[in-house]
């Protein structure tokens, strides 16, 4: 009897654990939502707050349509997404159609825009103009100017319907129709940009001859020019109620909504499950859509789900001719699109969206109807019937859109299930002359139909998996840095760990790739990898060597020519080297031998860094030559500019210097060990005279008034290499506190932006928590109420609450630098 009734409190005390470790919460608005979160190219995100008001799209900006909507007694509820509309194209972008056009270099007569003006002794040529690499440049344009002009012929007028510019230009440009300017851009480039006609504009098309005319400056780099124009296929709104969303919160591995509608309430959460302790499961594509819907007065309602998405999931820009099928397969219902071309890693650059291979949306087969085609009868059928009639004609150009019906049936107690979303992309890299499959498919003897049926089958226990991990994380965060930084660092995983790809090397490396979004697009960007490298360290070291066995490879192979450590290995997804972009000698050496000494610390041994002593040797003696007074040069923020004799940079020099010597040390390479320390520690000495400024310490060696963030130290004391002075950071920390603006701690004394990755570094030089929370409440503030919704940015203005520029970037893996560190602390009591 005392048996049962022990075992008896020991469910009850299991049960209320896992209750309670289900009642985690994040109050933080954050700018943009993660809501997929695949990788680089397969992900979506609200640009807002409420799931119904706006399309999901990809962090680019580019939509994903996700349409989802309940029928409760056959009324209609829209809780995600709203009802766009196709696009008919009247002149194609270069990317899908051949288009001439007239085009100069020289600057032409005034009359140039219009509709009559005479450019026969124009040259003439293909589009699209420019000078790319990777891209469908026809007609080289090396000046600083063209102009162009696009004749084309219409049937109708269009005056009655809606008419869409769609342009992409780097860099300045005006662009006309018919002698009407429609757009004027300086000081941005901007890809398949898409623009709705004024009256005006619109009331100039004419049946018969019509023009485009465009001038584009290029003023310096790239060049580029394209343009077309498209007319919006109307449908009838079926879907015009929405239902009362009531809350949402972004949780490190889910995103949770509430909403009611009508008689019945529905939680909706988005799950990737990124948990880094098992590397097949991180390399999954598949993410999974829950739902839970309950009757709220206590009755029986008949409930029907409609789940639907676009074809643009697996398109890089509009118009792209697809394929999309519906079939069935190990009781699984599959909806499948991709492009026709299927050009396998066939574009790289930043804002590119992946065009190869297969997006899926996957539902068990029970009480669900799948179809594929014109989303206007699709939603029709659902709204009048709740479920499809089977006569469902194709799209207009290839736009169909793919979805499912779920019947219910009669619900007054919790009705839950799910559905999946998921990423074939066949091969995922191009790396150094081979193209490599994804990690989960490394060997090439797997398909993601297996893959889905797994998912499925481990839903559950995945489901409580991410729960319980998204619990110990906040409580994690939260103890060592407070609910902000809790919060903070929750929006912070998904967005870190999915801008990189894992992957096999064929020497049979890891390779955890970054890239580097909405920056230069670079693949394994050391001083991307650098800012990152906490979240890695504290979960998985394996994955952090991953992101620096190709720059290894890279030079160990023989292809990086120079003494000092590569920026990064190319442009994604293609890695054979860099082929532009800065050079950060210093800045990239003192990182590699910073992060291999981490590596080291967390794991106890330097085994690692053994593998490649030759190469960090080297890194090491440059340092030791052309560290400590850096030359002028960039360093990481380049957006800063290139400087000369810059403190934070001689910090890094030297605490690279330093982990060579701790390596050594651990190697037992006494000798050695002894010989870079004291170089370190001399060095060191030396930067406090150099760089004193009173209570402070200087931007430049040079420049005697100035500041800056020194987030370089905190690896001296996280590592406990201690070869400053304790009262340098805690005279940094005592001079930042005097340096706040409301939105956090400027980058230096030069320009009120900062980075929301060294702002917690510096928290993190704090020798207590009062302190490290005073620098995280005003970065948790600008978090919370930037007017910029996109995925959360690191590149921010102090004084307002505007981002500069840069969006879901891994960088903001820093922030977990403190829990890191705490992780550190524990392991050593």
């Amino acid at each position: 009897m005392k048996n049962s009734i022990y075992l008896l409190l020991i469910l009850i005390v299991c049960a209320c654990t896992e209750q309670n470790e289900s009642r985690i919460s994040s109050r933080l608005r954050a700018p943009a939502y993660p809501l997929i979160n695949i990788d680089t190219y397969t992900n979506a995100w609200l640009f807002g707050d409420t799931l119904y008001n706006k399309q999901l799209s990809h962090w680019t900006g580019k939509e994903f349509p996700l349409l989802g909507v309940v029928r409760v007694d056959g009324k209609i509820f829209r809780f995600m997404g709203v009802e766009s509309n196709l696009f008919k194209p009247v002149e194609k972008m270069s990317d899908n159609e051949e288009w001439y056009a007239r085009y100069i270099y020289e600057k032409p007569h005034d009359n140039w825009m219009t509709r009559d003006f005479d450019d026969n002794l124009w040259k003439h040529g293909k589009a699209a103009f420019g000078k790319r690499e990777n891209q469908n440049i026809n007609t080289a344009w090396e000046s600083e100017h063209i102009w162009v002009r696009r004749e084309f012929t219409l049937d109708d007028d269009l005056h009655d319907k809606k008419v869409f510019l769609e342009y992409s230009h780097d860099d300045d440009v005006e662009i006309y129709l018919n002698g009407i300017e429609v757009i004027r851009v300086n000081g941005i480039c901007r890809e398949n940009a898409l623009l709705e006609l004024s009256e005006e504009v619109r009331s100039s098309l004419q049946e018969g001859k019509n023009v485009i005319a465009a001038h584009c400056r290029n003023t310096g780099g790239e060049a580029y020019l394209d343009f077309g124009l498209n007319v919006e296929v109307e449908g009838q709104t079926c879907f015009a109620e929405t239902a009362v969303q009531n809350s949402v919160e972004a949780l490190p591995t889910q995103t949770r909504y509430r909403f009611t509608c009508g008689p019945v309430d529905m939680e909706l959460v988005f799950t990737a499950p990124l948990l880094m302790d098992n590397l097949d499961l991180l390399s999954r594509p598949v993410n999974y859509i829950t739902y839970h819907i309950s009757s709220n007065d206590s009755q029986f309602h008949t409930v029907d789900l409609y789940l639907e998405a676009g074809t643009s999931w697996a398109l890089d820009v509009l118009n792209q001719p697809s394929e999309s099928e519906t079939f069935e397969k190990d009781n699984l219902l599959y909806l499948k699109t991709g492009s026709k071309k299927q050009h396998i890693l066939g574009k790289k650059g930043d804002n590119v969206r992946i065009d190869w291979g297969y997006f899926y949306l996957c539902a068990e087969k029970e009480y669900t109807q799948p179809a594929t085609g014109n989303p206007y009868s699709m939603r029709a059928d659902f709204r009048n019937t709740g479920s499809f009639s089977g006569n469902n004609p194709a799209s207009p150009d290839e736009q169909d859109r793919l979805a499912f019906i779920r019947s219910l049936g009669k619900v007054k107690k919790t009705a839950s299930g799910y559905f999946m979303l998921g990423y074939d992309d066949i091969y995922s890299i191009r790396y150094f002359g081979e193209n490599l499959r994804p990690y989960w498919n490394r060997k090439g003897d797997r398909n993601i139909y297996e893959l889905f049926s797994s998912a499925a089958k481990e839903y559950k226990s995945l489901k409580k998996d991410c729960d319980r991990f998204d619990n110990r994380l906040m409580k994690e965060a939260a103890r060592c840095g407070g609910e902000e930084y809790a919060e903070l660092c929750a929006l912070a995983y998904r967005q870190s760990v999915s801008a990189h790809k894992l992957l096999q090397a064929p020497n049979g490396d890891l390779l955890f790739l970054s890239k580097e979004n909405y920056s230069s697009g670079s693949i394994a960007t050391v001083d991307v990898t650098y800012p990152s490298s906490p979240l890695f360290l504290l979960y998985n070291v394996d994955l952090l060597k991953g992101m620096l066995n190709p720059i290894f490879y890279y030079v160990e192979s023989g292809k990086w020519k120079h003494p000092y450590a590569p920026h990064d290995v190319g442009i994604y997804p293609i890695a054979e080297g860099q082929v532009a972009g800065p050079v950060l000698p210093v800045e990239e050496s003192g990182n590699m031998l910073i992060l291999c000494a981490a590596i080291a610390t967390m794991e106890g041994n330097a085994g690692y860094a053994s593998q490649h002593w030759e190469t960090l040797s080297q890194w090491a003696d440059f340092l030791v030559k052309k560290g400590f007074d850096p030359d002028y040069q960039e360093n990481t923020d380049v957006f800063t500019g290139s400087s000369a004799h810059n403190a934070n940079l001689s910090i890094k020099a030297i605490l690279g210097i330093a982990s060579y010597g701790r390596l050594a040390d651990m190697l037992k390479q006494n000798d050695t060990a002894q010989k870079y320390t004291a170089m370190a520690r001399k060095m060191a000495l030396e930067w406090v005279k150099k760089a004193s400024d009173g209570d402070h310490y200087r931007f430049a060696f040079d420049q005697a008034g100035t500041w800056s963030q020194k987030y370089n130290l905190v690896w001296d004391k996280i590592m406990k290499i201690n070869v400053f002075p304790h009262e340098v950071p805690e005279k940094e920390i005592a001079y930042y506190l005097t340096k706040q603006n409301k939105y956090g701690l400027p980058l230096n004394s030069k320009q009120l932006y900062t980075k929301a990755d060294w702002i917690v570094w510096s928290a993190a030089l704090s020798r207590n928590t009062s302190d490290f929370r005073q620098f995280i409440a005003p970065l948790y503030c600008f978090v919370n109420e930037t007017t910029d919704r996109i995925p959360m940015s690191d590149w921010y203005w102090t004084d307002r609450p505007e981002h500069v520029s840069f969006r879901a970037r891994s960088v903001l893996g820093g922030y977990f630098i403190k829990m890191m560190e705490d992780k550190l602390i524990s392991q050593s009591n």
